[in-house]
C-alpha cells in the first residue's frame, strides 16, 4: 500500500509540474502583439444578445451596440428574451432591438436559447449575414469591435473570440481579482495561443462565428459551458478559434465571494462534463492527424485535474515542513524545482500585467487575488462532484454603465472614425 501511495504521489508531482512548465513556456508568446491593418467595412453581422431577466442592463448594451464605429446598415441587433418574467423584452424593443421571446420550462439555459433562436428563426430569414456575434446582456462592447471582426473574417478566420475585459473592477476585492485573472489570461493564454497558431478558448460572450460555418456545424453546445463545448467541436472539425486582442467586451463580474463561487462551480461543472466527453476524441485526433492544436485543446480540458494535483502536492509539502521525517518525504521532488514553479506563478503574471498596461493600483490587487485563487480548490472539487447536474443558475447583473464611462476610467479613446481607420482591400 505504501508503495502504491508513493508512486501516485510521485506521478502527481510530475503531472503538476508538467502543466506549470508547459503553460509557462506558452505564455512567453503572449508578450508580443502583432498590429493588424484595418480594412474597409464589408461584412454584415447579426449581433445576438442572450438575456434572462436582464431589465437592469439590457437597454445599455442595445444602446451601446447601436453606436459602434461600423456602418449601421451592415448589422442588426437581436435580443433573445429567454424565459423572462420581467420587462426585458419591452425594454429591448424600446431600445430598437429585434426581440425573440421564448418560453420553455424544460430546456432552460443559454445553450438551448441560442439553438432555438438559430434553428427556428435566424437561419430561416430571407436576409443572410456574413457572421453572427454573440453577447450577454450585461456586456458593453468597444466601438471598434465589428471593425476588428471584419478584418479577421476578410483574413479567412471562421471563429474569433474578442478580448474579455471587466466592466466593474473597482466594486470589490472579488471583482478586481476576477479582472486580474482575465487580464493575465488574455495575454498568457489567449494571445499566446494566437501567436503560436493554437486554438484560443471561447469565453461565452464577445465572439464571432462565420454564418455558413455556424449553420453547417449547428449549435448543439448545450452543456453548462456551451462556449467550451463549441470550442472543442470546432477543434474536432479542424476549425481554429482565433483571438482578437483589440476587440474588447466588458463583462460584469460578481460582487461577492458567494456569488463568484456559485458562478465558478457552474463553470467547473461544465468543464468537467466536457473533459469527460471530448478529451479522448481530442487525443485521438492529435495522434491520428499529428494535430498539435487538438493536443493543446485536450490539455486545456484537463486543467481542472491540474488544480486537484496542485492541491495534493501542496498538502504533502506542508506535511513535510511540519514533519520532516515523514516516510514519503524521500520521493518529494527537489524543493528548488518546486520553488521555480512557484516563482513562475508569481513573476510571469506581474510581467504580463505590466506589458498589458494595467494600472499599479490593480497590480497591487494580486495580494488578495492569491487568496481568491485558493478558492479554486473547493470550486473545482464541487464542480467535479456536481458535473452530471445540468441545472442552469442565473447570475444577477445590475451595473448599468456606458462604454464612454469605462473608456474614461481607462483613459482611452473609444475608437477612431471609420473613414480614416481602414485601408482599401
Amino acid at each position: 500500500m505504501q508503495f502504491v501511495f508513493m508512486s501516485i504521489f510521485f506521478l502527481l508531482q510530475i503531472y503538476y509540474l508538467g502543466f506549470i512548465y508547459y503553460y509557462s513556456l506558452i505564455s512567453l508568446w503572449g508578450f508580443r502583439l502583432n498590429k493588424r491593418k484595418d480594412f474597409k467595412p464589408i461584412k454584415s453581422f447579426a449581433l445576438v444578445v442572450a438575456a434572462h431577466n436582464e431589465s437592469s442592463v439590457v437597454g445599455s448594451i442595445v444602446d451601446n451596440l447601436k453606436k459602434l464605429n461600423y456602418p449601421r446598415e451592415l448589422y442588426d441587433i437581436y435580443v433573445i428574451a429567454d424565459n423572462c418574467t420581467d420587462n426585458t423584452a419591452s425594454i429591448a424593443r424600446q431600445a430598437e432591438a429585434i426581440v425573440y421571446e421564448r418560453f420553455n420550462d424544460e430546456l432552460r439555459g443559454k445553450g438551448y436559447a441560442l439553438k432555438e433562436f438559430f434553428e427556428e428563426y435566424l437561419f430561416n430569414l430571407k436576409k443572410k449575414y456574413d457572421a453572427i456575434c454573440i453577447f450577454d446582456a450585461d456586456n458593453l462592447v468597444s466601438k471598434k469591435f465589428l471593425l476588428k471582426m471584419n478584418n479577421r473574417l476578410l483574413e479567412g478566420n471562421k471563429v474569433i473570440q474578442g478580448y474579455l475585459d471587466t466592466k466593474n473592477p473597482d466594486d470589490s476585492w472579488i471583482t478586481v481579482s476576477s479582472a486580474l485573472a482575465y487580464w493575465i489570461t488574455s495575454r498568457a493564454f489567449q494571445l499566446a495561443r494566437e501567436n503560436l497558431g493554437l486554438c484560443a478558448a471561447l469565453g461565452g460572450t464577445g465572439f464571432c462565428v462565420d454564418y455558413n460555418t455556424l449553420k453547417e456545424l449547428g449549435w448543439n453546445a448545450l452543456s453548462l459551458t456551451e462556449d467550451l463545448e463549441f470550442s472543442m467541436k470546432c477543434v474536432l472539425k479542424g476549425i481554429t478559434v482565433h483571438w482578437e486582442h483589440e476587440a474588447k467586451i466588458y463583462d460584469e463580474k460578481p460582487l461577492t465571494l458567494k456569488a463568484s463561487i456559485r458562478q465558478r462551480i457552474r463553470w467547473m461543472q461544465g468543464h468537467w462534463d466536457c473533459a469527460y466527453r471530448y478529451t479522448t476524441a481530442l487525443f485521438r485526433k492529435a495522434i491520428k492527424d499529428r494535430d498539435i492544436v487538438a493536443l493543446d485543446a485536450a490539455f486545456y480540458l484537463l486543467q481542472p485535474s491540474k488544480v486537484i494535483a496542485n492541491l495534493f502536492v501542496l498538502v504533502m509539502l506542508f506535511l513535510k515542513i511540519l514533519f520532516p521525517e515523514i516516510w514519503f518525504s524521500k520521493i518529494i521532488l527537489p524543493l528548488w524545482l518546486l520553488g521555480i514553479s512557484l516563482g513562475i506563478n508569481y513573476i510571469i503574471p506581474i510581467l504580463i500585467l505590466i506589458k498589458e498596461g494595467v494600472a499599479l493600483k490593480y497590480i497591487l490587487g494580486l495580494i488578495p487575488c492569491y487568496f481568491y485563487g485558493l478558492t479554486w480548490f473547493p470550486v473545482t472539487v464541487m464542480g467535479w462532484i456536481k458535473r452530471k447536474e445540468k441545472q442552469w443558475v442565473h447570475t444577477i447583473h445590475t451595473r448599468s454603465l456606458t462604454i464612454e464611462e469605462i473608456q474614461n476610467r481607462e483613459g482611452r479613446d473609444g475608437g477612431v472614425d471609420i473613414e480614416q481607420s481602414y485601408q482599401s482591400i
